[in-house]
C-alpha cells in the first residue's frame, strides 16, 4: 500500500537504508522541504517499508528528492510502485514534469528511471565515475 505520510515516516525509513551514508535529523528535512512537498510511504503488512520524497521546483516542475525500500522489502516492486504513485500525484497536482537526480553508484536507480521514460538531462562530473551526478527529466502526460 502507498499512502502520504509525513517527513517524520520518511526519516525513520532513512536511518534503515544503508545507501544513505549521509545522517540527516529531521529538523535537517524539516529545514530543507519548501511548502507543497509531497511524501509518500510505502507499507508492506502494516509495516513502513519505502519512501519518497519530492517538492516543487517551480509551477510546471516537481522534484523527487529522496527515496528509498528498506533492504528487508527490496525486489517486491516497490520503488517500481512509489514512482508510479509519485508520477500519477504530480499530474494530478498540475505538474508538467518531474525531475530526479541518481548517481553511477546506484544502477538500479538508474535502470528503474531509464525503464520508465526519465530522459539524462546532465551529467555533473566529480572525477571519480561512481559519484557522478546524473539529472533526468520526465514530461509527464
Amino acid at each position: 500500500m502507498i499512502r502520504e505520510g509525513s517527513v517524520a515516516e520518511a526519516h525513520q525509513l532513512m536511518l534503515g537504508i544503508p545507501e544513505f551514508d549521509r545522517p540527516r535529523t529531521l529538523q535537517d528535512l524539516q529545514a530543507r522541504l519548501p511548502a507543497g512537498t509531497l511524501v509518500l510511504i510505502a507499507k508492506i503488512d502494516s509495516l513502513l517499508a519505502g519512501f519518497k520524497i519530492a517538492y516543487p521546483l517551480s509551477d510546471t516542475e516537481l522534484y523527487s528528492w529522496l527515496g528509498g525500500v528498506l533492504p528487508a522489502y527490496r525486489q517486491a516492486g516497490l520503488a517500481q510502485q512509489l514512482l508510479a504513485f509519485q508520477e500519477d500525484c504530480a499530474r494530478e497536482r498540475g505538474f508538467h514534469t518531474l525531475s530526479v537526480k541518481s548517481m553511477n553508484r546506484y544502477p538500479a536507480m538508474l535502470r528503474l528511471l531509464i525503464r520508465n521514460g526519465y530522459q539524462i538531462r546532465a551529467v555533473d562530473q566529480f572525477g571519480d565515475q561512481a559519484r557522478e551526478r546524473i539529472s533526468f527529466i520526465k514530461q509527464l502526460k
